[in-house]
């Protein structure tokens, strides 16, 4: 594992994983103790209940990619938390995870044990019924979450989650940690606590230098699913995100603005800007390239119609591409 340190797999037919042991930093232990999955499960052959504990979970929003992006209020966190998990994606691509241990380098000078879950697939993406498909992958997360949360925190303590941007947009960590802290026993109560951050919308917009909104108007914030048939009706500015198939390319533009962002905060980060008509085809070459480079991909972007009056002045201009690097 990238971390050295804790790991949970995603188990066996029989819904079982390991957890080994170590630290952020080292490894103290080898080995391991098979849970099941069930929520709060404690390891087989544990004696009986012991005196009720308290138990907290800190969801810390750690900002779009950039460390500094973090809160005052999330600093404190990562510096308090006695646990942080870390969720391993289907596709294992090592850079969000760095950034977390970034995260945690820069701001906590304390050791930090490390649990890492791997993420069940994410079988939706095919599925006939996506609600459906969706729902069997959270109950997965839950059960393992439910067990791992168990087991590290059976003697009491805090653990934490560091969510990338904010947890409370298009991030599904939170409902599942609610249901794990409403189905926690009542001498094992689990607390939940939410730090919010800075979320990717935020940061395409202060990068891009403009306003979500204009005046008097609404911003609607969509799933690219739910604009393949083009803008919505009665609607002149949405922030598209969660956009694996660049369905950007495939809309009308007749009439629209794009301001397209990548790797937000991050060392890669990427902006383009412009009439859609004229930068959709660079913008997907743009992205291809740096998905195949990269191997992953977290862009974002607003669709934008365009009124009769000039376009701020100040933004990117149609076309160009503005690559940010950071110092040294």
């Amino acid at each position: 594992m990238l971390w050295g340190d804790r790991s949970v797999g995603s188990g066996n037919a029989a819904g079982s994983f390991r957890l080994g042991s170590g630290i952020l930093g080292g490894v103290d232990g080898a080995g391991g103790t098979t849970y099941d999955d069930r929520i709060g499960d404690e390891p087989r052959g544990a004696a009986a209940a012991a005196p009720p504990v308290r138990r907290e979970l800190l969801l810390i929003g750690m900002g779009a990619g950039d460390p500094d992006w973090l809160t005052l209020e999330a600093v404190r966190a990562i510096r308090s938390i006695d646990v942080l998990f870390v969720v391993l994606k289907e596709a294992e691509y090592d850079e969000p995870v760095l950034a977390r241990r970034e995260v945690v380098r820069r701001h906590r000078d304390t050791p930090l044990r490390v649990v890492e879950l791997r993420d069940p697939p994410r079988p939706w993406r095919s599925a006939p019924d996506y609600d459906a498909a969706v729902a069997r992958w959270r109950a997965q997360r839950r059960e393992q979450w439910g067990a791992a949360v168990g087991a590290e925190l059976a003697g009491g303590g805090s653990g934490g989650f560091l969510v990338w941007g904010d947890p409370g947009l298009y991030e599904s960590t939170l409902a599942i940690v609610e249901e794990l802290a409403a189905a926690a026993p009542a001498d094992r109560a689990l607390t939940v606590r939410v730090l919010p951050g800075i979320s990717s919308v935020l940061a395409l917009a202060a990068r891009h230098r403009i306003p979500l909104n204009r005046q008097g108007r609404a911003v609607q914030i969509s799933p690219a699913r739910l604009v393949v048939d083009g803008m919505p009706a009665g609607v002149d500015d949405v922030v598209v995100m969660l956009d694996g198939r660049a369905t950007f390319a495939t809309i009308d533009p007749e009439g629209l603005d794009i301001y397209w962002g990548a790797y937000l905060g991050s060392a890669d980060e990427i902006l383009i800007a412009g009439p859609l008509v004229q930068v959709r085809d660079e913008i997907a070459a743009v992205r291809a390239a740096a998905t195949e480079r990269k191997g992953w991909m977290f862009d974002i972007y607003l669709l934008r119609r365009r009124q009769v009056t000039p376009r701020r002045t100040g933004s990117v201009e149609a076309g160009a591409i503005s690559r940010r690097r950071r110092p040294g």
